[in-house]
Order: C-alpha cells, then sequence, then structure tokens
C-alpha cells in the first residue's frame, strides 16, 4: 500500500512540475525608457520614474576622429541616482552620418580613442553602461561595426558595465518588394549582424516602431503583426534574455506639405510625430471619429480638410497593452519605450497593473 501511495505521489510532483508557471513568477520586465532633452520628458520622468528600471538618456555624440563629446542633464543624473535607477545613455553618429560612421569604423586609433572615452564618461558618472545608436549603417559596414561594438563590449565588461545596442527593425533576410525596401535594406537594416551583436553585448533593444513613416504611406508607428514578424525574424539570431522589444508612445499625423520655397509640382504626402495630447486635439478640432483596428491593435483617425484628407495614428494605454503582452507572450527581456514625454499618461496605469 505505502508503494502505491509513493508512486502516486511521483506521478502528481511529475504532473505540477510539467505545469506552465504562472506569470507572477516570471523574471520581472525590463522597463527601459529613452529620455530626450526636454522639459516635456523632464516632467514625465519625474511623475513615473517609480515605474522606470532603466534610463537611457540621449547624451553623447562621436565623431570620425573618436571624439565623444556631450552631456546629460545634472538633474536626470540626481533623480535616477535618488530612485536607484540605472542609467544607459545613448552614443549615437549625429544626424545618422553614414560616411563619417564609415571613418570612424575603418579607424583603429579612433575607435581606441572612443572606446576609452566611454568607459571613463561611465566611471565618472556612475552609468550603469552606455547603448549604441549606431544608425544609417551601411550593410558593407556591417564586420567593421561588429568590430567596433566587440572592442567596446570587452572593455565595458572589463571595467565593470554593461554595453547595449538600439538596433533598427527588419522582419526578413530579403529585403522586400519595392525600390523603397532595398534602399531601407542596404542602409537601416543589413549593417547589423545580430547573432554577433548579442553574443558580444548585454542585451538589444529593437528598434520596432517607425513601421510607417514621413517616407511611406499612413499607417501605424507599429502594428502588432509587424512587432511580432520582427521579434519572432530577431529571435532567429539572439536569445528572448537579451532582447527588448520597442514600444513608441508618439502618434503619426499625414499632412499635405507645401513651402514657399518649393514648387507646387513639389508638394508632398509628409507626416510628423505629435504627442498623444496633439493627436486628441486635433481628432477633436476636426470632428474626426477614432476608431479603433482591430487587426492592427491601435487606434487611428482620418478627416477632411481643404478636400483633402488627413491621417493620424495613435499609439494609446490600449495599444500599449498589447504590445506589452507581445512581449510577455514572447517570453522577452523587457521593453525599449520611445520616448519618455508624449505619452498618453494612461500607460503608467497599464504597467502599475503588472
Amino acid at each position: 500500500m505505502n508503494r502505491v501511495r509513493t508512486v502516486k505521489l511521483l506521478v502528481l510532483l511529475l504532473a505540477l512540475a510539467l505545469l506552465p508557471r504562472p506569470a507572477a513568477a516570471q523574471r520581472p520586465l525590463e522597463r527601459l525608457f529613452y529620455y530626450t532633452d526636454s522639459e516635456e520628458a523632464w516632467a514625465s520622468l519625474q511623475r513615473n520614474i517609480a515605474q522606470v528600471s532603466v534610463l537611457a538618456p540621449t547624451g553623447y555624440s562621436v565623431d570620425e576622429d573618436g571624439v565623444v563629446w556631450g552631456e546629460v542633464d545634472p538633474r536626470v543624473l540626481r533623480l535616477a541616482r535618488e530612485h536607484r535607477v540605472p542609467v544607459m545613455p545613448l552614443i549615437v553618429n549625429p544626424g545618422f552620418d553614414q560616411e563619417m560612421l564609415h571613418r570612424l569604423l575603418a579607424s583603429d586609433g579612433a575607435r581606441r580613442r572612443a572606446v576609452a572615452s566611454l568607459v571613463e564618461l561611465c566611471r565618472r558618472n556612475g552609468y550603469w553602461g552606455i547603448q549604441f545608436d549606431f544608425e544609417n549603417v551601411a550593410m558593407n559596414d556591417r564586420d567593421a561595426f561588429t568590430r567596433f561594438f566587440r572592442e567596446a563590449a570587452q572593455a565595458l565588461h572589463a571595467a565593470g558595465f554593461k554595453l547595449s545596442a538600439a538596433v533598427v527593425h527588419r522582419p526578413d533576410e530579403l529585403p522586400g518588394p519595392t525600390p523603397y525596401h532595398k534602399w531601407l535594406f542596404k542602409n537601416w537594416r543589413a549593417g547589423y549582424d545580430l547573432r554577433a551583436l548579442g553574443e558580444a553585448g548585454d542585451f538589444l533593444s529593437i528598434m520596432s516602431y517607425s513601421q510607417h513613416t514621413r517616407r511611406t504611406p499612413p499607417g501605424p508607428q507599429a502594428g502588432l503583426p509587424w512587432q511580432e514578424e520582427v521579434a519572432r525574424y530577431f529571435l532567429r539570431f539572439v536569445p528572448p534574455e537579451k532582447l527588448s522589444l520597442g514600444i513608441p508612445t508618439g502618434s503619426q499625423h499625414w499632412y499635405t506639405s507645401q513651402e514657399d520655397r518649393i514648387t507646387p509640382e513639389m508638394a508632398r504626402s509628409y507626416s510628423q510625430q505629435v504627442s498623444h495630447a496633439r493627436a486628441l486635439g486635433l481628432v477633436e478640432r476636426y470632428g474626426a471619429r477614432l476608431q479603433w483596428d482591430e487587426q492592427q491593435q491601435v487606434p487611428f483617425a482620418y478627416f477632411p480638410r481643404g478636400g483633402t484628407f488627413e491621417w493620424i495614428f495613435l499609439e494609446d494605454a490600449r495599444s500599449f497593452r498589447a504590445k506589452l503582452g507581445l512581449v510577455e507572450r514572447l517570453g522577452l527581456r523587457g521593453f525599449s519605450v520611445w520616448v519618455l514625454g508624449p505619452e498618453d499618461p494612461g500607460i503608467w496605469e497599464v504597467l502599475r497593473g503588472r
């Protein structure tokens, strides 16, 4: 009889072990928020810093000689220290200048100078680490960029600091169907060796936004099916614990652009990023109806103005919740929000409920 009970107990324990763990038992999601140097961002950070687990302020630039310059607002650093929030500033190629970046990558001395400066900045300011935000990386500079990233990772890790990279979205091995997709591939996507960057660095922040921009027809900043496609592509090369999904907070307004210095033939469709509050103001001003796209999981509106339609695709608390669900479903490290300031205040209620 005791033997039967023992067998039953072992079977029960095995069954319990095979059950999926509840969400509460999973590691907490890393909540990285980008910060730009604006009073709008500062006000949001002061209100919501308790919901931030990593702060990534824009702050530093580098030139072709490896000279690094810039700063982070001292108020931001003080507030982060008071709340024990790790700070990981961004370093960029200013204006996303491709030719300048190529010259930097090709120079051993320039790279050494840049890496040494990054280590010293972390030491002086108590940074958690640095995030590379190098964009418009030429396809043919892929190996050179990887070399630079590895050199920086080795030096920063040896000094006790972290290194991550913000990487432009990419859903496939192939460029895509149009010349626009070819241009995007050669200049913005193919310059990153995802596997090598994931192995060398601590994590990658996927720039899984800007699905539609001023260069494209109207559409969401980040439709959920597209975001999942991008994330699953990255997961082919980088483990989930090293991936952070990019989530936008800005909304996008499409309209017809025409400047006096441009001939009428140069009038064209254009868009600009607007805050959630501004987007709602435009919807109200022109009597538009805010609609929800069930497939893309984003709200949108359109309205006539002078006989042509203008479009707004928004990001709000509901779309944020959907993207957060994707992060959880894929078991990713966390999320990287671009950017503090223009967000729907409702996203903070979503986060408080997690």
